[in-house]
C-alpha cells in the first residue's frame, strides 16, 4: 500500500475514535476530538497531492478517499445533533447527508455513461463552509467543557452575567446554529447546482 492510501486508511481508522470521543463529551475528549479532526483533515489535504505527484493514483484510493471524507464529516455532524447545548437541528444534518447521497448517485449515473463530473466552485465552497463549521463548533465544545471543568459555569450562566460575559455566552450558544445553517445552505445550493448543470444525465436518449 502506497503512502497516499495509508494516509486515507488512517483517516478511516480515526473516524470511530473521533465518534467515541464525541460520545464521551468531556473536556479532554473534546480536545482530542478536535485534534483528531484537524489531523484527519490534514491527511485529506496531502494524500491526493502525494498520489498525483508520485503518479500512484489507484482504484483503491479513488474509491476510499471520498468515502473517508464523507464518513468523517457525517460523523461530526451527527455527533453535534446529540449534544444538546449546541442546538444543532437534525434537519440540517439530514439535508447535508442527503446531498452527499444524491450527488454520489449522480456521479454513478455519469460514470455509467463514461462521463466524469469535475469538482465545481460551489462544491469547493460547500466543503470549505463545512470544514469551518465543524472545526469552529469543536472549538466551541472545548470552550464549553473548559468552562464546566475549570469554572463550574455553562454558557447559560454567562448570559446572566456582565455585558461582556453575556455576549460571550450568546456567541457560544448561538454560533453553532448559524454556522450549521450557513453550511447547510451552501451544501443544498451545491447539490441543486450539480443536478441542474448535469440534468442531461437523467435523459435516456
Amino acid at each position: 500500500m502506497n503512502l497516499a492510501n495509508k494516509l486515507t486508511m488512517m483517516r478511516v481508522i480515526l473516524v470511530p475514535v473521533f465518534i467515541i470521543l464525541m460520545m464521551i463529551d468531556t473536556f479532554w475528549t473534546n480536545v482530542f476530538a478536535l485534534i483528531i479532526f484537524i489531523t484527519a483533515s490534514v491527511t485529506d489535504f496531502f494524500d491526493g497531492r502525494i498520489a498525483r505527484k508520485q503518479n500512484i493514483v489507484t482504484t483503491f484510493g479513488i474509491f476510499l478517499d471520498p468515502l473517508a471524507d464523507k464518513l468523517l464529516v457525517a460523523s461530526a455532524f451527527i455527533s453535534f445533533v446529540s449534544i444538546y447545548i449546541l442546538n444543532v437541528p437534525a434537519w440540517m444534518v439530514i439535508c447535508i447527508i442527503a446531498r452527499e447521497f444524491i450527488i454520489t448517485g449522480l456521479r454513478s449515473i455519469a460514470a455509467s455513461k463514461n462521463i466524469i463530473i469535475p469538482a465545481s466552485m460551489s462544491g469547493k465552497v460547500k466543503t470549505t463552509s463545512q470544514m469551518i463549521a465543524i472545526i469552529t463548533i469543536l472549538v466551541i465544545l472545548v470552550v464549553n467543557s473548559a468552562l464546566i471543568k475549570f469554572y463550574s459555569l455553562t454558557p447559560y450562566d454567562l448570559v446572566e452575567g456582565t455585558k461582556a460575559q453575556k455576549i460571550f455566552g450568546l456567541i457560544l450558544l448561538k454560533a453553532p446554529f448559524w454556522l450549521m445553517l450557513i453550511a447547510t445552505i451552501f451544501t443544498v445550493y451545491s447539490g441543486i447546482s450539480y443536478i441542474y448543470q448535469h440534468r442531461e444525465l437523467f435523459s435516456d436518449k
